[in-house]
């Protein structure tokens, strides 16, 4: 009894929930949605058929409108576990390389949005110039630069991953530079007139009071930032017709009518994102507890 209460009082009966429902959402939709094509193809010489025999053909289509969970689970298990990492038919390579994209361009976008930061709190100027700027550069779809961004960095020698690790970059520095701003502002006046008090120099200032304070904020948008930068890699994939990443390998799925193989490349993706924001929330987690904070 007292493992099936705390089983009820935790996270896994709302997900398992939450889970059971979109499931059963998704049969019944793939049943609507593949019910046309079934009884105008499959059963145009059969006029008997019965509804189980439909909702078997809609359920086991081989290139249905909204495939079946089942059948989503058995594309991601063959492309992932029956085929060779290194080989491009591997949807675990397809998923290392937009992962290292997806990382790489994090990685900058945290230096640029952190940089930024610093700069427009402590320096007025930028504040007032520099800031309106960086709002308004998100208002750019990034589909219409992305494939500029692939062109020019091509013609430059730049090909591979840096190219759509700067488009990740261009998406989650933002959100680091909000939030980064945010914290480095968070301090209470009375707190900086301590510090005056103790004649604490600037540089002292920052590190020991502006840094610290802009830590909590900092993880929220880098949770935040993770995930764009996903979708920079995966939508970078896409103008530049690679064979190499999930992008491409939406890609494909599109040319050739493989809605499985899309939708299997769509739940990897969301599994990705997944794992990266419970990677940053570890850091955050360490990061505190080193840091004091109570857990």
């Amino acid at each position: 009894m007292t493992l099936l209460r705390s089983w009820r009082e935790g996270y896994a009966l709302p997900l398992a929930t939450v889970l059971l429902v979109l499931l059963v959402i998704w049969y019944a939709a793939a049943v609507w949605l593949n019910a046309p094509q079934v009884i105008s193809i499959v059963f145009s010489d059969k006029p008997d058929w019965t509804l189980r025999e439909l909702v078997d053909a809609t359920w086991s289509m081989e290139r249905p409108v909204l495939p079946a969970p089942h059948q989503v689970a058995i594309e991601l298990y063959e492309s992932v576990f029956e085929q060779e990492i290194t080989s491009r038919r591997s949807l675990a390579y397809h998923t290392l390389v937009t992962a290292s994209s997806t990382v790489l361009g994090f990685a900058l976008g945290i230096v640029l949005g952190v940089l930024l930061a610093v700069g427009i709190v402590h320096v007025r100027t930028l504040d007032r110039s520099l800031l309106p700027w960086i709002i308004a550069s998100q208002t750019i779809p990034i589909l219409a630069i992305a494939p500029m961004i692939i062109v020019v960095l091509g013609n430059a020698g730049f090909t591979g991953l840096l190219p759509k690790a700067i488009i990740s970059m261009y998406l989650c520095f933002f959100p680091v530079a909000i939030g980064m701003i945010k914290g480095l502002r968070s301090p209470d006046p009375l707190q900086l007139d301590l510090m005056r008090t103790y004649s604490a120099s600037p540089a002292q200032v920052f590190w020991k009071l502006h840094s610290p304070a802009s830590v909590p904020f900092l993880f929220a948008s880098l949770k935040v930032a993770i995930g764009i930068s996903l979708v920079g890699a995966i939508v970078g994939e896409l103008p530049t017709g690679g064979q190499e990443g999930i992008g491409a390998r939406l890609l494909s799925g599109s040319y050739y009518g493989q809605t499985v193989q899309i939708w299997a490349a769509l739940v990897m993706a969301a599994l990705l994102g997944m794992v990266l924001v419970a990677l940053v929330g570890l850091a955050e987690r360490l990061t505190l507890q080193r840091m004091g904070a109570r857990p």
